[in-house]
């Protein structure tokens, strides 16, 4: 089956928006299980044709909202194996500004995948890719990429809406955030040295 075409126009595509963020909104709130496609096309101010048109179904549509958001991170959240530190605080400084991945990935885990790996793909790759050559030339500890990378995406997780222990939000004060940054930056640096 194929994937449901892009809208052409600029209003297509703003309609599109729109839907993936109501569903994001949605889909983070309630889970897979839980969205109301009813509810995601009133917020979305859109109508029932428009969001099978652009996505299919209830699963294409949650497919292309983590796709959407995971990209959004990704690119906001430059990588760089040689400062493991710097991404891990800069992912917790984006699981404080857009929680809703967070939950995401935490719906995923719970409804559709609940083991093994969930990130797949070129950019997830060529971060694996660029762990492995800092390996090889020596600037990170040796072992798997993949237990490496998780690993340091739970530290910098540890405060995030998938914490058991406690969750923190952006309207914390700014001093416990620079504590945490520090804390996780320097735990992050001895776990990767080799």
């Amino acid at each position: 089956m194929s994937a449901p075409p892009m809208p052409t126009t600029a209003r297509g595509i703003a309609t599109r928006r729109r839907i993936l963020d109501a569903a994001a909104a949605e889909f983070a709130r309630v889970g897979i299980a839980g969205a109301r496609m009813d509810r995601i096309i009133a917020a979305a101010e859109a109508n029932k044709a428009q969001l099978y048109a652009y996505f299919g179904s209830k699963e294409g549509l949650f497919e292309a909202v983590l796709a959407d958001r995971v990209d959004a991170s990704a690119d906001s959240v430059p990588f760089d194996a040689d400062d493991l530190p710097g991404w891990a605080v800069r992912l917790y400084d984006q699981n404080l500004r857009h929680p809703e991945l967070v939950r995401l990935i935490a719906w995923t885990r719970l409804e559709r995948r609940p083991t093994g790996r969930w990130f797949e793909g070129a950019q997830h790759e060529s971060k694996l890719a660029a762990v492995a050559a800092a390996q090889a030339a020596g600037r990170l500890r040796a072992g798997d990429p993949v237990d490496l990378l998780v690993l340091v995406i739970g530290m910098a997780s540890a405060w995030s809406p998938s914490s058991s222990v406690y969750t923190a939000t952006a309207e914390e004060p700014e001093d416990d955030h620079d504590r945490r940054r520090a804390l996780l930056g320097e735990a992050v640096a001895r776990v990767v040295a080799l």
